[in-house]
C-alpha cells in the first residue's frame, strides 16, 4: 500500500508553525507495512487543496490529511473534501450534539460558528473526535482512503491510532509489519560511522531482510535498522543480531537506543562508575540540567546545577573570583575553568562541569560568535574544551551548545 500525507495550513508555508505532524504519521504508517511516498503541504487555498487531495485519491492507496478542520473562515478542510467528491456538505446532528456537550461540560456556550464543524457529506463519516473538531474519512473518486484529521498534534495523534488504525487494517494495512531500530553514535562523523559499518552494510545489501541507512544531526549520527515482515517478532528477530553486531563495531561510540539520546549514555556511565555530575551553566542557560533530568531516576547520578549568568552570580554560586572573570572575560576558558572547579567543590560532586560561551548577537572581547568552553573537573585534573558552533542565529548556538556539553560529558565518562 502507497500513501500521501497532506499538511494544509498557511502557517506552516510562512515558517510560522513546524510541521510535525508528518514525520509521526510517516514513522505510525510505516510500521503498519505501508509506504509512504509524498509529503505535501497545501496553504489555505480551497482550490490547491482540492487539486492536492485529488493528486493523492489518484496515486495513492491511503491519503491522510492534517489540518484545517476547525471553525473559522479559513479553515477549508471539509469543503476541499467534498468539492473532490462533488457532493454537498451537511450538518450531521449527532456530531453537532457531541461538540454542543463538550462545550456544556467546560461550562461554555457554543459559539454558531463551531457548527461548520459537524457537517460532512453523504458517503464520508466522522472517524473520531477529542477536541471540538471532528476527523472526517471517505473513499476517494479513485477509491483511495482519505482521512482528515487536526493539525492539533494530540488530538490527531489520538485519532489516528483510536479511529485510523483499525480503518486501515480493516483495508489490509499490518499485513506486512516494518519495525526500526536505531543506534545513535556520537564524538564521532559520518563518514567515519560508515566506514566502520562498510563491511556489515555490503552484507545486509546483498541479504535483503534489514536495510542500514545513516542519519545525521546536530554532533550525532544515527544508524537506522529496518525489516519488514509477516509479522512485528519476525522483523524484531531479523533486526535482532544486526542490532547487536553494529553496537558490538560501533564500541564506546554508542550513547543509547531508539529514543535515548546521549543524557541516557551520560547515566549508564555515571551510574556504572559510582559517579555525580553538577553543573555551572551560562550560554546554555540550564538546558544541560534540562537533558539530565529527562532521565529516569537521575538523581542517582546528577547532583544538580545552577544558572550562572551574570559575574556576580559566578562568584556567589560557584565561588568563582570576580577578579578571574574581570581580567579574562566572562566567557574564557579561564573562566570555565574556575566554575567546574568552583560546582564540583560547593556541591561535593565527583564531576563539576561548566559551560560558557558567545551566543552573540555580538562577540566578546576577541572571542567569537559561537565559540563555547565546556570544563569538566573531577579528581586533580581539570580539562577544558574548546567548541566552535555553526553560524546559526543566538538560539541555535545556545542549542548547539548543549549537545557539545552532554557530548564532552559522555566522552569523559568513558575514560576511567
Amino acid at each position: 500500500m502507497r500513501a500521501q500525507i497532506i499538511a494544509i495550513g498557511s502557517e506552516l508555508l510562512l515558517g510560522d508553525h513546524v510541521d510535525t505532524n508528518s514525520a509521526w504519521l510517516s514513522q505510525r504508517l510505516n510500521e503498519l507495512g505501508i509506504n509512504v511516498h509524498r509529503h505535501v503541504t497545501v496553504g489555505d487555498n480551497i482550490e490547491r487543496m482540492t487539486a492536492a487531495l485529488a493528486e493523492a485519491d489518484s496515486d495513492a492507496d491511503v491519503v491522510i490529511c492534517t489540518g484545517g478542520l476547525g471553525p473559522t473562515q479559513d479553515d477549508l478542510t471539509r469543503e476541499a473534501l467534498a468539492a473532490l467528491c462533488d457532493k454537498p456538505l451537511v450538518v450531521d446532528d449527532d456530531a453537532l450534539a457531541s461538540i454542543r456537550a463538550y462545550f456544556v461540560d467546560r461550562g461554555y456556550d457554543m459559539p454558531d460558528s463551531n457548527i461548520r464543524q459537524a457537517m460532512r457529506f453523504e458517503g464520508a463519516w466522522h472517524i473520531g473526535r477529542v477536541g471540538t473538531a471532528p476527523a472526517i474519512a471517505t473513499i476517494g473518486p479513485n477509491g483511495a482512503f482519505i482521512a482528515c484529521l487536526p493539525g492539533v498534534p494530540a488530538e490527531m495523534k489520538a485519532i489516528f491510532l483510536e479511529g485510523v488504525v483499525p480503518a486501515l487494517r480493516e483495508r489490509g494495512a499490518g499485513n506486512v509489519t516494518t519495525v526500526s531500530r536505531v543506534v545513535r553514535v556520537g564524538g564521532v562523523g559520518e563518514a567515519r560511522v560508515g566506514e566502520m559499518l562498510a563491511d556489515l552494510n555490503t552484507r545486509l545489501d546483498a541479504d535483503g531482510l534489514v536495510t542500514m541507512a545513516f542519519l545525521a544531526s546536530a554532533a550525532e549520527i544515527k544508524v537506522r535498522l529496518t525489516a519488514q515482515a509477516d509479522s512485528r517478532e519476525e522483523a524484531e528477530e531479523r533486526i535482532a543480531p544486526v542490532l547487536e553486531e553494529t553496537v558490538t563495531i560501533l564500541g564506546d561510540h554508542v550513547v543509547g537506543l531508539d529514543d535515548e539520546r546521549v543524557e541516557f549514555g551520560i547515566a549508564r556511565r555515571a551510574r556504572a562508575q559510582g559517579k555525580t555530575i553538577a553543573l555551572a551553566e551560562s550560554i546554555t542557560g540550564g538546558g544541560v540540567g534540562a537533558r539530565l533530568i529527562e532521565v529516569p531516576g537521575a538523581t542517582d547520578f546528577f547532583a544538580g546545577g545552577v544558572m550562572v549568568y551574570q559575574t556576580a552570580m559566578k562568584t556567589a554560586l560557584a565561588g568563582v573570583d570576580a577578579r578571574l572573570v574581570d581580567a579574562f572575560g566572562p566567557a574564557s576558558a579561564e573562566s570555565a575553568e574556575a566554575l567546574a572547579i568552583g560546582i564540583r567543590d560547593r556541591t561535593r560532586a565527583d564531576m563539576g562541569v561548566a559551560v560558557v560561551g558567545v551566543a552573540g548577537p555580538t562577540t566578546q572581547g576577541d572571542l567569537p560568535i559561537g565559540r563555547v568552553y565546556i570544563a569538566i573537573a573531577e579528581g586533580e585534573s581539570v580539562q577544558v574544551h574548546e567548541r566552535n558552533c555553526p553560524p546559526y542565529d543566538r538560539v541555535g548556538i545556545q542549542h548547539f551548545a548543549v549537545t557539545y556539553t552532554l557530548n564532552t560529558i559522555f566522552d569523559a565518562l568513558g575514560v576511567h
